[in-house]
């Protein structure tokens, strides 16, 4: 089964290429100058305080539940509609997930069921901003509030997403962003930690290496040899030079790939607005949605095909898809140590049986967004019942 229009396709330019190969003569590859304009561009583009570079969004994620000192089983409030890095984190800092169900249209954890979940032992709350929607944060912050528990946001999704016209990243305690290969920008690998608390900033620039008080550009730098010192038990989870070095440009390009998206999500909008049999993206009032993922849902009830027959048939048509997600709750893993059950999370376990992720990114053409309509409303009529 061929696929020539692939499900993503990152666009880099000479720019990109220019500066890789600028890293690669200068004899410095690891963390050095170019993370920390990267960090600087990305502060500015946020709007926050502080940008931490790291290797991945799991590290981001990863080393704000760390700094926390939580009891293990205490426990971490999330949606089971996300990428296992999102719990996988809780787990590793010997806490305990726990699941509240999304809210249909948007796919973000629900508010009202988070409170439903709230125990003694809750300490800390990670919504995951689903596809670049926000999450509906005041109820959130107020229970966060009431409750006194920390919010870590997962904004893998959601570099251009705004709440309430605020920017993702200067709302909770500390937020991480992703640019895995396939995110809105990317580095190849990489993440970033953004905060508003000087003295957080500080201590996650110290853990990311190693726990050691100076990175390796400030102790091999021009100023003179520096001797470093341990202060905490640490991580190894920096960002290089040479990711950076791609981050530097794409942070540029945001709001250039981000009228694209804009453009082809109208299109996949207008194109399936009469189609009974698909359900498409809400966006509420309060959000500024991300376009990072374009995801449909197929009303089962009213074909004679499921969803991963729908998923096998457009990729026999060359066309790249994916699944976000079958919800956490049903992963093997969480049945067999959590015992969880699909009732459990009804509008989750709903969701995973229909979504399905269509192409959305800049270096499609028109041409292929019509071609993805195309394919998607003849099967939609083959299978109809």
């Amino acid at each position: 089964m061929s696929v020539d229009l692939p499900f993503h396709k990152s666009w880099l330019g000479e720019e990109e290429h220019q500066e890789v190969e600028d890293t690669l003569n200068s004899g410095w590859l690891t963390t050095g100058p170019k993370t920390q304009k990267f960090e600087e561009l990305f502060k500015d583009y946020i709007g926050c305080k502080h940008a931490i570079a790291l290797n991945s969004c799991t590290a981001g994620l990863n080393l704000a539940l760390a700094v926390q000192n939580f009891a293990d089983g205490d426990e971490v409030i999330t949606s089971p509609m996300t990428f296992p890095a999102t719990a996988n984190v809780i787990l590793l800092q010997r806490l305990k997930p726990v699941f509240a169900d999304i809210e249909p249209g948007t796919l973000t954890i629900d508010p009202q069921k988070i409170e439903e979940k709230i125990t003694p032992r809750t300490r800390a709350i990670i919504p995951v901003h689903f596809a670049g929607h926000p999450c509906d944060m005041t109820p959130i912050q107020e229970l966060a509030d009431r409750h006194k528990l920390l919010i870590i946001e997962d904004a893998a999704h959601a570099l251009e997403t705004q709440y309430k016209g605020k920017k993702i990243g200067n709302l909770g305690n500390a937020t991480a962003f992703s640019f895995y290969a396939n995110k809105n920008i990317t580095t190849g690998e990489g993440g970033m930690l953004v905060t508003n608390d000087d003295a957080l900033a500080e201590t996650f620039r110290v853990l990311r290496l190693q726990g050691i008080s100076r990175d390796a550009w400030k102790r091999y730098g021009k100023s003179g040899f520096s001797h470093w010192q341990q202060t905490l038990a640490g991580y190894k989870c920096n960002m290089p030079d040479l990711n950076a070095s791609i981050g530097m440009h794409q942070i540029k390009k945001v709001e250039q790939f981000m009228v694209l998206r804009k453009k082809y999500v109208a299109m996949y909008d207008r194109a399936f607005a009469d189609v009974s049999e698909l359900e498409t993206p809400v966006v509420r009032d309060y959000a500024t949605h991300a376009h990072h993922i374009y995801v449909i849902a197929l009303n089962l009830d009213q074909l004679t095909i499921d969803r991963d027959g729908f998923l096998d048939a457009i990729q026999s048509a060359g066309i790249g898809v994916a699944l976000h997600y079958i919800a956490l709750h049903l992963q093997p893993y969480y049945v067999q140590n959590f015992n969880t059950k699909p009732q459990d999370y009804p509008v989750a376990s709903n969701y995973s049986e229909r979504v399905i992720s269509l192409p959305l990114y800049p270096k499609m053409s028109p041409e292929d967004v019509e071609r993805v309509i195309g394919t998607v409303k003849d099967l939609i009529k083959k299978f109809r019942k």
